[in-house]
């Protein structure tokens, strides 16, 4: 997941040119950042106490409300970087990074016993 979204959007951000280009990175971090996290999360709670997993899931998705409310807020209030490119990026990175999640949980689940990165 990381490099594939720090490759794909340095090359979109040396495409477009340096100001939409920051926002084009701005808008891959804080996806990559949270679906990251939550996925080494989800990970280690699933080897360790598989039943745990849905709480952890429910805890993760409230906690990545407020992160990802803070993290827009800050990049298009406080560092206002340009609108279009950085939603686009974000909505892209967002949905593509949480599809990822999801079929990886999805093999995780349907091979409990193996060790899949």
């Amino acid at each position: 997941m990381t490099g594939a979204s720090v490759v794909s959007s340095l090359v979109v951000a040396a495409v477009v040119g340096a100001q939409a280009g920051a926002a084009v990175i701005a808008g891959m971090v804080g996806p990559l950042l949270a679906a990251g996290a939550s996925w080494v999360l989800a990970e280690r709670t699933f080897k360790r106490n598989p039943e745990a997993l849905t709480s952890l899931m429910v805890a993760a998705f409230a906690g990545k409300m407020l992160f990802f409310g803070a993290y827009v807020a800050i990049a298009l209030g406080v560092l206002a970087l340009r609108p279009v490119p950085f939603v686009v990026s974000f909505t892209s990175y967002f949905i593509a990074l949480y599809m990822t999640e999801a079929l990886c949980l999805r093999r995780l689940y349907m091979n409990p016993g193996g060790v899949f990165r």
